[in-house]
């Protein structure tokens, strides 16, 4: 394969592969991609009838495209040729038929109308979306050919009046990327003035350096004439020479004459010609494709800079996507549990993070000893229960029928346990309210955790298994703060008692009688040796209650969160592991689509580089 053959058809295979892949947009707005765009492409725009669908077969060497009268062709037709090695059998595949190979091409010309039906209907309607198709043979050198809808003047029955405008705007959105090398039919038996094809080009191509001017139809001119002013460039002249061709008559058409023979009887009809005998040799439809192919070369040379440029980004993109996506899991279950583990790693790193202060949110946990638990405890109602009122009335009751003598110990003791109980309510409130600051960390978390976004299924596991774990580390915390405050309530600071006889006797009034004992400042005292008793408990709770909530509920989340998680794990088989692993669909056929382009753009670069630089 010569170095030519080389490059067109690596343009080719770029090409076809963007299609497969969904580079090659073919929607209603015919957008295609920066790749697409960057690569040349040949479309093939004329009138109806103007012998478009007769040159394409030319080029090709077989009979395959639907034909008919008024519009024939309703749908784009991208037709990417691909040489073979002489001997071997031709085919044509279909990009909506993957798996079918096609070696008679009548079939392929009924697919053809069958695929374009299934969009149009079988009017006379049309559709922006193309038809994709490949014909691999070794009578055909490599093109990629767009054959597009016959431009017309006028709507005929069962088409909208806006048919027109219509058309001309697909062709357009085709013939106006600068990439785009028009090839533009014109019959020779009709003015080249009023050519539909050579008026489009020259209004998208004025300087005429990405048109090719084909006249067909050269045989039907009426005798006398010629079409020697055209094909010579004085009529109308482009940058590239003219081409003529002569298509099949109607009757060879019916006879189903062969198109091999019919390039041999075109290249008779040019040789034998008083017209057009000195030009016989750049004459007729092979010249024609040869001529495309050597103009594609030079394009494509000259664009081989920017191309590897845009691919080259392109790989880059794709890698960085990949990455960020995610490699494929491994199918043995130990790769899967290695992946499990690695995952459960990432998401404990961001979690302690958040903890020690690298990321927001641990400093809420701080937040609640340094304002909510103090402020659970100033509010808590120690007013109302040492109230004169209350005090008098439990001294009273701890009493019963016998008077105290010197202190009311057991009136002390009932007003300092009632008092500790409401201790509980911080305490717990207390272990909720980091509780509940865990678990949003480990939400956080979770969602901050990239390698975790692919799974979802393993997303709601993980966050199951570390809230379950703070659960019990709740449970444990809550047993703990409450004991602390059952401690309180279980033996009470001796010295405090022993500081009591000795404030009597250094009160300035005499010893009290029965009367003084139960007379208001009496119980003012005690409430107020009771409060400070209560002010001592609270000043060690405020500190230690902190103490054991980070003991029992942070250090341990930071330490032993998965602890369970990971024991659970070790017992689960393949299969199990397989179904933690289960990623979004949307992302896997993301990454599959990534992994193919990927892989599509390495190979383009490699065969670039391979055959850019021979000459």
């Amino acid at each position: 394969m010569t170095t030519m053959e080389s490059l067109i058809g690596l343009v080719n295979r770029i090409q076809r592969a963007c299609t497969v892949l969904g580079d090659y947009g073919g929607g209603d707005n015919n957008t295609f991609s920066s790749l697409w765009e960057a690569l040349p492409s040949v479309a093939v725009v004329g009138g109806q009838s103007s012998g478009k669908s007769s040159v394409l077969e030319s080029i090709v060497g077989r009979d395959f495209l639907p034909r008919g009268s008024g519009i024939v062709t309703r749908r784009p037709l991208v037709l990417q040729l691909h040489k073979l090695e002489t001997g071997s059998q031709e085919y044509a595949e279909f990009l909506h038929l993957p798996r079918r190979k096609f070696t008679d091409f009548s079939l392929v010309r009924q697919e053809i109308q069958d695929e374009t039906d299934r969009l149009t209907g079988k009017t006379k309607q049309i559709s922006p979306i193309p038809i994709h198709l490949s014909i691999y043979s070794p009578n055909v050198v490599n093109l990629t050919l767009i054959d597009l809808p016959g431009l017309t003047k006028v709507a005929v029955e069962g088409q909208p009046e806006s048919i027109v405008q219509e058309i001309e705007a697909m062709v357009r959105s085709y013939v106006e990327k600068p990439n785009c090398i028009i090839l533009a039919i014109s019959p020779a038996n009709q003015d080249i003035a009023t050519s539909d094809a050579i008026k489009l080009s020259r209004e998208v191509d004025p300087t005429g350096e990405r048109t090719f001017g084909v006249l067909t139809k050269l045989d039907l001119m009426d005798k006398g004439t010629n079409a020697l002013d055209v094909l010579e460039g004085r009529s109308y002249r482009l940058q590239h020479p003219w081409v003529g061709i002569v298509n099949r008559s109607q009757a060879d058409i019916n006879r189903n004459v062969d198109m091999i023979v019919a390039r041999r009887k075109e290249r008779e009809y040019f040789a034998s010609s008083s017209d057009y005998g000195h030009l016989a040799n750049k004459m007729g439809s092979e010249y024609l494709a040869k001529l495309l192919s050597q103009h594609l070369e030079s394009v494509i040379r000259a664009r081989i800079p920017s191309i590897t440029s845009l691919i080259n980004k392109s790989i880059e993109e794709l890698e960085s996507e990949m990455d960020h996506l995610g490699r494929p899991i491994a199918l043995d279950a130990g790769a899967q549990l290695y992946t499990i583990l690695e995952l459960c790693r990432a998401f404990e790193r961001i979690f302690k993070e958040h903890l020690d202060g690298g990321r927001p949110g641990g400093d809420r946990i701080y937040n609640v000893f340094d304002n909510q638990l103090p402020a659970a405890l100033r509010k808590l109602p120690f007013d109302r229960h040492l109230s004169l009122q209350n005090v008098r009335k439990v001294v009273s009751e701890a009493d019963g029928y016998q008077p105290h003598l010197i202190a009311p110990e057991q009136g002390y003791r009932r007003l300092i346990e009632g008092a500790l109980g409401y201790f509980r309510g911080p305490a717990e409130a207390s272990v909720d309210a980091v509780n509940f600051v865990l678990k949003e960390l480990v939400r956080k978390s979770i969602a901050e955790t990239q390698e975790l976004k692919r799974f979802p299924t393993f997303q709601a596991e993980l966050a199951a298994a570390a809230n379950e774990a703070l659960e019990r580390f709740r449970e444990e915390s809550k047993k703990t703060n409450l004991r602390l405050v059952d401690m309180e309530s279980s033996y009470l600071t001796v010295d405090f008692f022993r500081r009591l006889p000795q404030e009597v006797e250094k009160s300035a009034t005499p010893a009290p009688s029965n009367i003084d004992r139960y007379a208001e400042g009496h119980f003012r005292r005690i409430a107020s040796n009771v409060s400070s008793y209560i002010g001592l408990v609270a000043d060690t709770l405020r500190i230690t209650i902190p103490k054991a909530v980070v003991h029992c509920q942070v250090k341990q989340a930071k330490q032993s969160l998965l602890n369970h998680f990971y024991t659970q794990i070790g017992k689960k088989e393949g299969k199990q592991l397989s179904q933690m692993l289960d990623e979004d669909p949307a992302l896997m056929e993301r990454r599959q689509q990534c992994a193919k382009r990927l892989e599509l753009y390495k190979a383009a670069r490699d065969e670039i580089d391979s055959v850019s630089w021979v000459r």
